[in-house]
């Protein structure tokens, strides 16, 4: 794999709060088409990891890079320009104004480019067929199903290659579950490189190709989603209970 590029790449990167380092040299890469889930126990690391991508926390240490360019030091608009898609989470949309003012939110880069903005909503509508429905109404009428298709389809009103994802089931019912990863499934078969963070962990490996396990602030296991899910202690992990075998390889990254 060397010299090969990576729509998204994390090299040793280190971030955290305050004086705190959460993410401590943490190596991610993400292949083009391809849809990575980052999964761990509360308090991995796992949010700040792809905040620190997606440029809305500093790089203490390490780099990122987009398509092998060094973006270490570019603010988050400027990664949303390089096509890099980032959903919060949580749902937020801004519940007073309209679907299609959220909508339009996500599209600001295109700087009031009226035809690519109808040309974007009229893509994102089709991805979210429920959105064309509702163009009109509030947002914060919706549904928190629908919700989060709005909060991902702001985020594609770029037509970014990579889209990251934080928690994207969080607080939905089962069916807006199964119609989330659904369309996560199908917007990889399209060619977008998929990055989530979930706590529903075996239902993200499930849809997803690859994994990242992370345990206090660094990157445990990797690989096949499939074979993640295979893993004796990953499994343990899944249930909140951390082997002592994971825990003796943090402390040793340490060393």
């Amino acid at each position: 794999m060397a010299g090969e590029q990576f729509p998204l790449e994390l090299r040793d990167l280190t971030t955290g709060y305050g004086d705190v380092a959460v993410v401590r040299n943490a190596s991610m890469r993400f292949p083009p088409r391809l849809i990575t889930t980052i999964i761990g126990s509360n308090g991995a690391g796992k949010s700040t990891v792809i905040k620190a991508a997606a440029g809305l926390l500093p790089a203490w240490k390490g780099s990122v890079l987009a398509g092998g360019v060094d973006i270490t030091h570019e603010p988050a608009w400027r990664r949303v320009g390089r096509g890099i898609g980032y959903v919060p989470q949580g749902r937020v949309v801004v519940p007073e104004m309209t679907v299609r003012d959220n909508l339009e939110i996500g599209a600001h880069i295109l700087k009031g480019d009226r035809a690519r903005i109808d040309a974007a909503t009229q893509r994102v509508t089709q991805i979210f067929p429920i959105l064309a429905e509702r163009l009109k109404q509030l947002a914060g009428t919706m549904s928190g199903g629908e919700q989060q298709m709005l909060a991902i389809g702001r985020a594609l009103m770029t037509s970014p290659r990579v889209i990251i994802l934080d928690e994207p089931s969080l607080g939905l019912s089962p069916k807006f579950v199964d119609i989330v990863f659904a369309k996560l499934k199908a917007l990889r078969d399209e060619g977008l490189t998929v990055i989530m963070v979930e706590q529903k962990a075996s239902r993200a490996l499930g849809v997803s190709d690859l994994g990242y396990v992370m345990h206090l602030g660094k990157v445990v296991y990797s690989g096949e989603a499939a074979q993640l899910m295979e893993n004796e202690n990953v499994k343990r992990l899944f249930l909140g209970q951390v082997p002592e075998e994971v825990q003796l390889l943090a402390e040793d990254a340490d060393a």
